[in-house]
């Protein structure tokens, strides 16, 4: 609103105006809805990519795409021991992991963390989070690993509400995100 002439409220007049800029950094939310909006993105992409980075990275890199020898052990006599093979599921398992982190890598490099950028790589990498629990799950299943497996769902589960957390952040809801609107502060 406009306070006229008086030069005392120029301040606030400043303070109101918002941007639409597609690079804006917080948008037209509160403060609140800026801080929580970034606390959320920051936690999920430490999170998510921190946990898939360094598990596909073990599986890739440090064991050379070889399963240690008690994975072996548990899957022996499978199914999966069969086909594709235990070695070849590591790096299966490794491959989707490591992927999940290419992902988030892709939605940092492509800008998606602000607020009015879709957010297609980041969802899609938490999308390839939930095959991959889901086929660690089958594995744990398979060998009668039922602490393992509910462990797995846990993860998929959380991964389920971080995905449709993220659907409901801006660009999909408006800056206001928290209260779904009210007054800027």
């Amino acid at each position: 609103p406009s306070h006229g002439n008086d030069p005392s409220s120029k301040g606030l007049d400043m303070a109101a105006e918002t941007t639409d800029k597609p690079f804006a950094i917080v948008g037209k939310g509160t403060l609140f809805d800026g801080a929580a909006y970034w606390a959320t993105l920051v936690g999920v992409y430490l999170m998510v990519g921190g946990l898939m980075f360094y598990s596909g990275k073990e599986k890739l890199f440090d064991d050379d795409g070889n399963a240690p020898q008690g994975i072996k052990d548990q899957f022996k006599g499978t199914f999966l021991d069969t086909f594709p093979g235990t070695d070849a599921a590591w790096v299966i398992l490794g491959l989707l992991e490591f992927g999940v982190f290419l992902l988030l890598l892709a939605s940092v490099c492509f800008l998606e963390f602000l607020p009015h950028r879709p957010k297609w790589f980041l969802q899609l990498g938490l999308a390839v989070s939930l095959l991959t629990f889901a086929c660690l799950a089958f594995g744990q299943t398979a060998t009668k690993q039922f602490a393992g497996t509910a462990s797995l769902y846990t993860y998929f589960g959380s991964t389920v509400v971080i995905l449709i957390l993220v659907s409901l952040m801006p660009p999909n809801r408006p800056d206001r995100w928290l209260g779904g609107g009210g007054r800027s502060l």
